[in-house]
């Protein structure tokens, strides 16, 4: 076997160190010391950001909007999710879907520390995906959990996939469940976008405005087809754009 001549030689070394580099990273930050301390930050500094925003008058009542209408499906999008955790009524209980990749176990775990259950699964964008991944066990956990009178809170647009567009799973547990989807949008006056990220995750700050709007639950019959399957989806996308406009409308209007 030929060696690699003095010019590719360190180009080889410094591509290893590089990928050693990596897995060390890779390995600190699945540490157990490291999930437990990095969540507890965050999650002091979630609940810290929610308390010094104050509500706007546009907010929506989730009581009056929903009456009867628990347990419900919560949809969120990709990226705008992450005050939601610190909004709902403190007298219901909640539960959200986690990927259960290594990479989500802070995130799994801030969740938890806001009161919330978590069901640890990943979807797909095809069936074969799902089944692998967990998303059929995690679509029958959820049904469950419903059924235990606890909502559901659910991204409603799949990783990396289309964004801003519902998937099937959310449209899916709601056909199975009987229970009502109920989008859902937070934003703050005081925000910072990623814009370089696929759903140009957001950032709430503190000392600002916020505003949370719920829009009317959808409804999936249980013998729903492909089809209305599909018009479920395309509401629950139409609904959450549009609330999710509202709410930024409402928090950045003059006070």
């Amino acid at each position: 076997m030929n060696k690699p001549d003095a010019e590719t030689a360190p180009r080889l070394q410094g591509l290893r160190d590089l990928t050693n580099t990596r897995r060390l990273g890779k390995r600190l930050l699945q540490s157990e010391w490291l999930q437990r301390a990095g969540s507890a930050l965050i999650s002091a500094a979630l609940a810290t950001i929610w308390r010094t925003n104050r509500d706007t008058p546009g907010s929506t009542d989730w009581e009056e909007l929903l009456d009867g209408e628990f347990p419900a499906i919560f949809a969120l999008w990709h990226g705008q999710h992450i005050l939601v955790p610190y909004a709902g009524p403190k007298h219901l209980k909640f539960v959200s879907l986690v990927s259960r990749s290594a990479d989500a176990e802070i995130n799994a775990r801030v969740i938890k520390r806001a009161g919330f259950e978590v069901i640890r699964a990943s979807g797909g964008r095809d069936p074969g995906a799902v089944a692998r991944k967990g998303g059929v066990m995690a679509l029958i956990a959820m049904r469950d959990a419903l059924r235990r009178n606890v909502n559901v809170v659910m991204i409603a647009d799949i990783s990396k996939g289309e964004v801003r567009q519902a998937g099937e799973g959310i449209a899916m547990l709601a056909k199975i469940s009987g229970r009502p989807i109920v989008p859902v949008a937070l934003a703050t006056s005081r925000r910072y976008v990623l814009e370089n990220t696929w759903d140009k995750t957001t950032i709430n700050l503190p000392f600002g405005r916020r505003c949370l709007k719920l829009a009317p639950p959808i409804h999936v019959p249980s013998d729903a087809g492909k089809a209305e399957i599909a018009a479920a989806r395309a509401r629950v996308t139409e609904e959450l754009n549009r609330i999710t406009l509202e709410a930024q409308h409402a928090v950045e209007a003059r006070a």
